[in-house]
């Protein structure tokens, strides 16, 4: 029979949290998650598990930088075609018009700011709702090809 030794350890209040919450989902004791927690920061490959962790972190943070990368491209090409077709199509306003176009605008703008803080608010994105309208649109269009 093998005999282990006691010994007294301390943790961060959270840290504490953690291991008890393991322990309860493996349904093992807290010393087993901390015994094994120790083997493996202690065992020699545990440098190669460490490397490999941060490999996989690295490659999905390349994947959403370039998901990122996507988005910012639409979007820049978005407001460039905005602000082209605004600039060809909006004809000049007369001088006695520019109080009230400037009123109508601030009003405009106002309506402008609420809306974008609710969405950021609920986390709605525009680059989501267009790819979700270009897939039900494809969807749309494979059923009645």
């Amino acid at each position: 029979m093998q005999t282990k030794t006691r010994m007294n350890v301390y943790f961060e209040p959270e840290l504490l949290r953690k291991v008890e919450a393991l322990a309860l989902r493996r349904r093992v004791s807290k010393s087993a998650v901390i015994e094994a927690a120790v083997a493996s920061f202690l065992s020699a490959d545990a440098s190669e598990r460490l490397e490999a962790v941060f490999a996989r972190r690295m490659d999905r943070i390349g994947r959403q930088i370039d998901g990122m990368d996507e988005d910012l491209a639409i979007l820049g090409e978005t407001l460039s075609l905005f602000i082209r077709f605004w600039m060809t199509l909006t004809p000049p306003l007369p001088d006695a018009a520019h109080p009230s176009a400037r009123a109508k605008g601030m009003e405009r703008f106002e309506g402008f700011l609420q809306t974008l803080g609710r969405k950021l608010a609920t986390g709605d994105r525009f680059l989501k709702d267009l790819s979700r309208d270009i897939d039900s649109r494809r969807d749309k269009a494979a059923d009645q090809g």
